[in-house]
């Protein structure tokens, strides 16, 4: 029998990994059933299990998926070169958010990786792991404009970076539970708060 290639098995795991996806923004991990999700990536039982034992381990693997865009996105923010100001890197947060906040963005199934993580202690750990890399990030923003003269030298740039950082799920929510403000309203607004 010839080997399947890695690129085969890695297309099909993606293949439910969307599915899995359409389903959970649909109806919710509580609502979704592996047979949605069978149906859904239209596979065999067999072939969906080789991959993920569980729903559990699908909403696992969704939550690392988002939560690690997310990541890349604001390391990316972090790292730029020439560094970014503050309110600047506030706006690419907030207009990274607005796009993933429409009917096929990660935002329905962060809010949901969000509410299980509170009831499911391995999912815990791993939110918890990547939201203090969030932090960090923003930590880091503010180092670098510490370090540009635009914060003061004895500014506490960890708890400044929790600040900036507690803004973008806040802009989230709006987004997602009351149409809230335009990214570019919201981050006009942030930079009248936080510009001297």
């Amino acid at each position: 029998m010839p080997r399947v290639s890695d690129a085969h098995l890695a297309a099909r795991r993606q293949q439910i990994l969307d599915a899995a996806f359409r389903c959970f923004s649909r109806n919710g991990f509580h609502a979704t059933s592996m047979q949605d999700v069978i149906a859904e990536a239209n596979l065999s039982v067999g072939a969906v299990y080789r991959y993920f034992k569980s729903k559990q381990d699908l909403v696992t693997a969704i939550a690392e998926g988002v939560l690690g865009k997310a990541n890349e996105m604001f390391a990316e923010i972090a790292e730029e070169e020439p560094p970014l100001s503050v309110a600047d890197a506030m706006e690419r947060a907030f207009e990274f958010v607005d796009g993933e906040s429409g009917p096929d963005g990660a935002l329905r199934i962060a809010l949901q990786v969000w509410a299980e993580s509170l009831r499911d202690p391995v999912l815990h750990e791993f939110v918890k792991e990547k939201y203090v890399q969030f932090r960090t990030h923003f930590a880091a923003i503010a180092r670098r404009a510490q370090q540009a003269g635009d914060l003061p030298p004895d500014a506490d740039v960890e708890a400044i970076g929790a600040a900036l950082y507690g803004m973008v799920p806040g802009f989230a929510l709006q987004r997602m539970l009351a149409d809230g403000p335009d990214h570019k309203a919201y981050a006009a607004a942030v930079r009248l708060l936080i510009t001297p």
